[in-house]
């Protein structure tokens, strides 16, 4: 929370320099025909996560620059696979590919070189965990490269194509709606900044419903620390200190006493006074969209970063265009605007 806190003042540029780059390269490579936009996404994900978070800059390092992300894709997918629902092939899945821990060499290239990367060019946040919050400095180090890679990096990697997933799939006209907004808000303020995307019903909106149907992490463990009773809409159940429970955001979110419709991706779900009361069912973060993080809580500590940097993604695509057309996790056509 410290180093998110720290890192505020070089969110915002550091966001639109890197997402000027990638929409640069995309539509470089548009005019030879579609674009998947996952490895662009990735890449810009990879280096915006790295200098805000890390202060570390992947320009630096060839390889990672190269590879980075590639090196913490695989790194992530070993930690994830067995916990990945594949509905094929079973009994054998479960057998083999849930039922043990991977073991570390399958990565440990990988991992060393991102920690290498970490430890050479993050040495101001790696000093700080050190004096400040008493770390040594390969617990600062480690902690540093899981926060960027499986909480950043490995969340924003979901969202975003999620993201651009829901545009493709729109039918309603949301994109004009989206651009009309953004817009007038950049327009009448100071510009695309965190004060004005937090003025953007809609954009958030769009964000906050592409989260209820597609939580980046779609289940949350914990232990109960005391006896307590669990209550549901018409049940109430019985909780011992010490035992597991989890929680199915996916589920939760498409409560149909809660949301309407809750199956469709309904844009606007989130705005006006009844949408503003809807974010008290939100727990695409392992808590309430209306909560607070805390070092107690275990909410996720970027909640807030990630709702406002997503909005920040949408906002600037729609100013720099007026339009764009997807089509299997591609571009195949960007609008710009007429000067």
């Amino acid at each position: 929370m410290d180093t998110l806190k720290r890192s505020s003042t070089v969110w915002v540029p550091t966001l639109t320099t890197l997402l000027d780059t990638m929409w640069d390269t995309i539509e470089s490579k548009l005019a030879s025909g579609p674009v998947s936009y996952l490895v662009p996404i990735q890449k810009f994900i990879f280096a915006f996560t790295s200098l805000c978070i890390a202060g570390a800059d992947p320009a630096n390092s060839p390889d990672i620059a190269d590879k980075g992300y590639m090196r913490m894709d695989r790194w992530l997918a070993v930690q994830l696979l067995p916990s990945v629902p594949i509905t094929t092939f079973q009994p054998l899945v479960e057998i083999f590919l849930h039922s043990f821990p991977y073991p570390y060499f399958l990565v440990s290239r990988d991992y060393n070189k991102l920690y290498k990367f970490v430890e050479n060019e993050a040495k101001e946040v790696i000093s700080r965990g050190q004096t400040e919050f008493k770390l040594s400095k390969e617990d600062a180090t480690h902690n540093l490269l899981f926060i960027l890679g499986f909480n950043a990096f490995g969340g924003f990697s979901i969202l975003f194509p999620s993201l651009l997933s829901a545009l493709a799939s729109d039918k309603t006209g949301i994109q004009e709606k989206l651009r009309k907004e953004v817009r007038e808000k950049v327009e009448s303020g100071s510009g695309l900044n965190l004060r004005s995307v937090q003025e953007m019903d809609l954009v958030q909106s769009f964000v906050y419903e592409t989260l209820r149907l597609n939580p980046p992490v779609p289940l949350q463990y914990g232990r109960a620390r005391k006896d307590f009773e669990l209550s549901s809409h018409d049940s109430v159940f019985k909780i011992k200190k010490g035992e597991l429970l989890c929680g199915y955001q996916p589920l939760v979110m498409r409560d149909p006493k809660v949301f309407d419709d809750p199956e469709t991706f309904v844009p606007d779900r989130f705005t006006g006074e009844k949408g503003k009361e809807l974010l008290t069912y939100l727990y695409w973060s392992n808590g309430p969209q209306s909560g607070m993080p805390s070092g107690s809580n275990k909410q996720c500590a970027g909640k807030d970063y990630v709702t406002l940097t997503t909005s920040l993604f949408l906002a600037h695509m729609f100013l720099r265009y007026d339009s764009v057309t997807i089509a299997n996790a591609s571009f195949t056509a960007v609008d710009k605007p007429t000067p």
